[in-house]
């Protein structure tokens, strides 16, 4: 069995199981425990198990993983998704930027444009764009979550929904089979809702383990983009949604 199967094999097996040991998935492989370890790594870093003492449990589907932990995984995958879209943002343009790490590095890959007008209920988005003389960034009031700096609530929704932008940036936690966009917070969900619906075009922004995580809150649907950003082709199921709603598809 070649890696590939194998780990998708292991994902299987957790999901069935809710936990498995290396001692339980070496004798089931029939390999070393440094491969399973290895398989583990790479799973646990793509988001599709949780590591944990002595084994491997399945990704909650309650609870968010920490943001300090979010800003550093996929990295380098975020990076090259944020440099294909802002490729898609022309200067002068206005856009609204939500909650999620894969936003803020998009928020950099944007200081090399002129004259955007970007509203967000981000403050780190906000921190790192303010510096730009010849950007315009409007903030959203509400209540700032101390964790990741999201702003959320009715007031959001209020601000929101008194502007019409020609691009709404957006982030997810997970992207399930049937093309449902899912979140982890109920109040983060109904300020990007108001954001789908007062942005001409709606890009979102996703790197390749969201397609393998589910959590609870549904907060729209693949057939409301306009354009997904990711770095590997999605799975078959996603990838013929994304055809048969006309939403296209860039590859980083």
């Amino acid at each position: 069995m070649n890696q590939q199967f194998r780990q998708d094999a292991i994902v299987e097996l957790v999901r069935q199981q809710g936990y498995m040991s290396i001692e339980q998935l070496t004798e089931h492989f029939a390999v070393t425990p440094q491969t399973i370890r290895r398989d583990l790594n790479t799973l646990a870093n793509d988001g599709r198990v949780r590591r944990v003492h002595g084994g491997v449990g399945i990704e909650s589907s309650t609870v968010n993983t920490a943001y300090s932990t979010r800003k550093t995984l996929h990295l380098e995958e975020k990076e090259r998704i944020a440099r294909c879209l802002a490729q898609q943002i022309p200067d002068h343009a206005s856009l609204f930027i939500n909650i999620g790490t894969s936003n803020e590095v998009i928020a950099q890959a944007l200081l090399g444009h002129q004259g955007l007008e970007i509203i967000t209920n981000n403050l780190n988005v906000a921190a790192i764009l303010q510096h730009k003389e010849d950007f315009n960034v409007i903030i959203a009031g509400g209540q700032v979550r101390s964790r990741d700096g999201g702003i959320i609530g009715e007031a959001t929704i209020d601000f929101i929904n008194q502007f019409k932008v020609d691009y709404g940036i957006i982030g997810i936690s997970g992207i399930d089979e049937d093309g449902s966009l899912l979140e982890f917070d109920y109040q983060e969900v109904r300020v990007a809702q108001a954001i789908i619906a007062n942005s001409r075009r709606v890009y979102l922004a996703a790197d390749y383990s969201k397609f393998h995580r589910n959590p609870v809150v549904r907060q729209g649907n693949l057939s409301q983009l306009d354009a997904l950003f990711t770095d590997r082709r999605p799975p078959d199921a996603i990838h013929q949604l994304l055809l048969q709603h006309d939403v296209a598809l860039h590859v980083a």
